[in-house]
């Protein structure tokens, strides 16, 4: 039997530390980073995603970073062909592709290398739920997916317009719950000889992890971030700005809300995030958990676990 290619994915919730520590197991691995994550592949769009800084690379080559304007439409076909192109590439040099980032459905898309060419559609019936989002808002719709599909409600955020009109779609396609749908797309096998690592802390820990990086992003200058892709031409229909905190500074920005409702807003949705990321992780098969308190809170004891694991799938033994 023909030998699968490695794979690291590390993920977890957002503001837990995967940047960090990512960084530190590619150079004591031999890899390089793809980010899984649908918000860095933007130009323009900084701060408000937490992108990294070249500085802080430390010379581990990033994929998937500052690859569209922020006009142009990204979805996970998309992603899945960029990130599989590049796992090839990294292959053939030699080294170790990992998957860095919180996006869980993204990652799922190349583990299980889940097939998009059937997805249906239905333009005519997406169009009329477009209609009724404009005319009844977001909870109303999100309402009417908790009324079809309970799953899909609890890992959908009620904003995220595009993938909440997709799962009704879905339903009303097919008759099947798109949470279903992907449960079995789940089960496939991966096509890579993989270890899925999930970096975890305490909630409350990351909360004000959440809180000090909303802080930050502030300080940093993510109203004029905005301010300045305003001036680009973005709003808030963009796939782009369905991003948090893009949001709500825009929102800010047009005077629907002050800047302290804005920011209050970002660090309720973001702790809200968090916990749907946790959730969709807690359904994942195969899932290595880092739990940071079993670690001591110490890099160096997660990256010594991290190497045992690879170990045992025989990864980098070559």
């Amino acid at each position: 039997m023909e030998k699968k290619p490695p794979l690291l994915v590390l993920t977890g919730p957002t503001s837990v530390g995967k940047t960090g520590l990512s960084i530190a197991l590619a150079k004591k691995v031999g890899g390089e980073i793809i980010s899984a994550d649908s918000m860095q592949v933007y130009r323009h769009m900084d701060i408000g995603s937490a992108k990294i800084r070249p500085e802080e690379m430390q010379g581990v080559p990033h994929y998937m970073i500052d690859l569209l304007e922020p006009g142009e439409p990204f979805n996970i076909t998309m992603f899945q062909q960029y990130a599989k192109s590049y796992i090839r590439e990294i292959h053939q040099r030699g080294h170790i592709p990992i998957l860095v980032g919180g996006t869980g459905f993204y990652i799922q898309s190349v583990l299980y290398d889940i097939d998009f060419t059937q997805a249906q559609e239905d333009v005519a019936y997406r169009a009329k739920l477009e209609e009724m989002w404009d005319e009844g808002g977001a909870e109303q719709m999100h309402r009417l997916l908790r009324q079809i599909d309970p799953v899909s409600a609890d890992t959908i955020h009620a904003n995220n317009r595009k993938r909440v009109i997709r799962a009704l779609e879905y339903y009303h396609l097919t008759g099947q719950k798109i949470s279903e749908h992907n449960a079995i797309q789940r089960s496939r096998e991966s096509i890579y000889n993989a270890c899925y690592f999930v970096l975890n802390d305490h909630r409350q820990r990351i909360y004000a992890s959440i809180d000090r990086r909303v802080d930050q992003m502030l300080a940093d200058g993510l109203v004029e971030e905005v301010k300045a892709l305003a001036r680009m031409g973005c709003n808030r229909e963009m796939v782009s700005m369905q991003g948090l905190g893009y949001q709500e500074i825009l929102a800010y920005l047009e005077g629907e809300i002050t800047l302290e409702r804005a920011v209050y807003l970002i660090k309720r949705d973001t702790r809200h995030f968090a916990k749907r990321q946790l959730t969709w992780f807690r359904r994942e098969r195969d899932v290595i958990w880092l739990e940071k308190e079993r670690f001591c809170y110490r890099e160096e004891n997660i990256l010594d676990y991290i190497q045992q694991k690879m170990q045992e799938k025989k990864i980098g033994a070559d």
